[in-house]
């Protein structure tokens, strides 16, 4: 057990060559974070002393995304093993605490694993995560005495015939002191099979130095799965899904499907909340009681209060649905909108940027941007506040139990009086007063002997 102040090591430097792509794989995402970064979450989750992460493909490309001031980054220029990588730290390590060995690629570690792994390590003792594999086929092999003691790591492609019957493995994850972690990487060499300096070989240090070997185990394989391919980035994000599923249902959530579902964020939930197949849940989303979402539905960054029912095929950006308000199928709510409660919103209606009061009703194909619009406000089918004059948006206020026929164009800036009516298809371009109809007065013509264009033959 240790007692001393922690540091973290994250080995991010490798490129991926096997993910065919041109981003760093440790910034390829998992649930809409990149690996790494799910990696620095769980360290510092244990509140280490430092964080030091050792990049090397695309480095700026990495510290730039991840943009934390809190790190410490670390260069590893030429890829000559794990014992390389971390010996490149060791500048940056305090040697009288627990270093802690991470890999930027391993995301699914968890928090209550670490704190096991780092109590193992001390003065006289070091941590090592191990995991039994019924395929152990390219991971390194733990070897121990007759007496169940580690002596030793062996990669596979060291490895000779009995030790290749071994199914417990190693993760690559360890804690150990730091001063005795420093003379281990000094002694180091590179006479194995790859030419690299293997961070497994200081297991066999450590035994030779008296220093008790204490094996610790995930809970889950998934929890110590690299990711390499994009077969093994899919195969962790519906584990990692399946998990966010579980949480969501034991807090009350009823998912139509677990298995197709996607959160990719922080989600907060209340009771008695239903959602259909394909539901995409992005950045910071809070869902009250009650609440029916639908199927194919994607909301990001927003608030759904109470009693709201989303139906099928809605995108919710940034967005506030008040209580007891009815959304879709097919409605689109951007970024600014905000919806007091008691509302409908309907087939193909896109709000932005807009007040809409208690009560009021947008039901059909029709574009709602830049406006403050009061209660009890009824908007007709194919209505449009043209709020953009080509190089500046204006705002539109409708007042209080006002009503829009029928492809009606309000062209902001522009005020529409409480109780007011505009007739259908009237372009307006002044204030409609209070309590009147307003309406483009146009003569209907009829132009006798027009033709109807036909298609040419070719």
């Amino acid at each position: 057990m240790t007692t001393s102040k922690l540091n973290v090591i994250i080995l991010a430097a490798g490129q991926g060559t096997r993910m065919k792509s041109s981003l760093p794989k440790v910034l390829h995402p998992l649930g809409g974070t990149p690996l790494l970064g799910h990696v620095i979450k769980a360290a510092n989750t244990l509140t280490p002393a430092k964080l030091i992460v050792v990049y090397g493909h695309g480095g700026q490309q990495v510290q730039e995304t991840i943009n934390n001031d809190s790190i410490s980054w670390v260069e590893q220029a030429e890829q000559l093993g794990t014992g390389h990588a971390v010996n490149q730290a060791m500048p940056e390590v305090d040697e009288d605490s627990i270093v802690l060995v991470l890999y930027g690629d391993v995301p699914l570690i968890n928090s209550s694993t670490l704190s096991d792994l780092v109590y193992q390590a001390g003065d006289d003792s070091l941590g090592l995560l191990t995991v039994h594999l019924d395929d152990p086929t390219g991971y390194g092999r733990i070897a121990r005495d007759a007496h169940g003691k580690v002596q030793y790591i062996v990669e596979q492609k060291d490895a000779n015939s009995e030790e290749l019957e071994i199914s417990e493995s190693n993760t690559g994850i360890l804690a150990v002191n730091g001063s005795k972690l420093k003379s281990w990487l000094s002694q180091l060499k590179n006479n194995n099979a790859q030419g690299e300096y293997y961070l497994t070989d200081i297991i066999a240090m450590a035994v030779r130095d008296n220093v008790e070997v204490k094996a610790t185990h995930p809970e889950s394989e998934e929890e110590v799965l690299g990711v390499n391919s994009r077969s093994q980035l899919a195969h962790l994000e519906r584990h990692y899904q399946r998990l966010q599923a579980e949480d969501l249902m034991a807090q009350g959530v009823t998912i139509i499907d677990p298995s197709r579902i996607d959160i990719r964020g922080e989600v907060t939930v209340g009771k008695d909340i239903t959602l259909d197949i394909n539901v995409i849940l992005e950045g910071k989303v809070s869902i009250a009681d009650n609440v029916s979402i639908g199927a194919n539905c994607v909301i990001k960054d927003s608030i759904i209060e109470e009693g709201v029912e989303l139906k099928p095929m809605c995108v919710i950006e940034q967005a506030r649905i008040g209580k007891e308000a009815i959304v879709g199928p097919y409605s689109r709510l951007r970024p600014g909108a905000d919806l007091a409660g008691g509302n409908h919103i309907g087939n193909f209606v896109e709000i932005k940027n807009s007040n809409i009061g208690q009560g009021s009703k947008v039901n059909h194909l029709t574009y709602i941007g830049d406006t403050d619009m009061g209660s009890g406000v009824n908007i007709g089918a194919g209505t449009i506040t043209a709020n953009y004059d080509g190089a500046n948006k204006h705002r539109t206020t409708i007042e209080d139990n006002a009503s829009t026929g029928s492809n009606s164009v309000l062209v902001a800036p522009i005020k529409v009086g409480k109780g007011a009516t505009i007739g259908a298809g009237t372009v307006l371009r002044k204030e409609a007063p209070e309590g009147e109809l307003t309406l483009s007065v146009v003569k209907q013509k009829t132009i006798e002997g027009w033709k109807r264009p036909v298609k040419k033959k070719t």
